[in-house]
C-alpha cells in the first residue's frame, strides 16, 4: 500500500541518515544511484526528501547506504515536498537558484505562453539534468536542463 507523509519530520531525519552514510562511505550521488535504474538527479532529489523511490530503487539505494528496512520503506513513501520551508534560502548556492528564478521567471513565463499558449510546464512529468562543461573562455560551465511536459489550460 502507498504510504503518504503529512509532515517533513521523518523524511528530514532520513535525509540526515542518508547524508551521514554517504559521507562515511565516501560515496558520490552518482555511485549511490548507479544500481537504482534511475537518473542520479531523480535519486538525489528522492534521497533529499523530494520524491518517493520505487521499491526496487529504494532497495538498491538502501543496500548501497546500509539503510535499515524501516528507512528503505520510508524512501518509498510520498513525501511533503518543498526545499524552502523558511522562505528565501540563505545558502549561497541555493540562493543563486532562487535569484535565477526571481530574475528570469517572468521571461520564461512570457516565452512559454508565446510559444505554447496558456498553460504550465509540469513539475510532475519532468526531467532534470546537470552537466559540467568546459568553458572555451576558461573554467567550467554548469548546464542545467529542465525538461517538463507542457500542459495547456482547458476551459470548463
Amino acid at each position: 500500500m502507498t504510504q503518504v507523509q503529512v509532515t517533513q519530520t521523518a523524511r528530514k531525519a532520513l535525509t540526515e541518515a542518508v547524508i551521514q552514510s554517504k559521507a562515511e562511505k565516501q560515496l558520490s550521488w552518482t555511485a549511490i544511484a548507479a544500481n537504482s535504474g534511475l537518473s542520479r538527479e531523480f535519486v538525489t532529489a528522492a534521497l533529499l526528501g523530494q520524491h518517493p523511490l520505487p521499491a526496487s530503487a529504494a532497495e538498491a539505494v538502501g543496500e548501497t547506504l546500509a539503510l535499515t528496512a524501516d528507512e528503505i520503506e520510508l524512501l518509498q513513501a510520498i513525501p511533503v515536498r518543498g526545499s524552502f520551508p523558511d522562505g528565501v534560502p540563505t545558502d549561497p548556492t541555493m540562493y543563486r537558484f532562487y535569484e535565477m528564478i526571481q530574475v528570469y521567471a517572468t521571461t520564461l513565463k512570457s516565452l512559454v505562453h508565446e510559444d505554447f499558449g496558456d498553460g504550465i510546464i509540469s513539475a510532475i512529468n519532468f526531467k532534470l539534468k546537470l552537466e559540467k562543461r568546459e568553458d572555451p573562455e576558461g573554467g567550467n560551465r554548469c548546464v542545467i536542463t529542465l525538461d517538463g511536459k507542457y500542459l495547456p489550460t482547458k476551459p470548463f
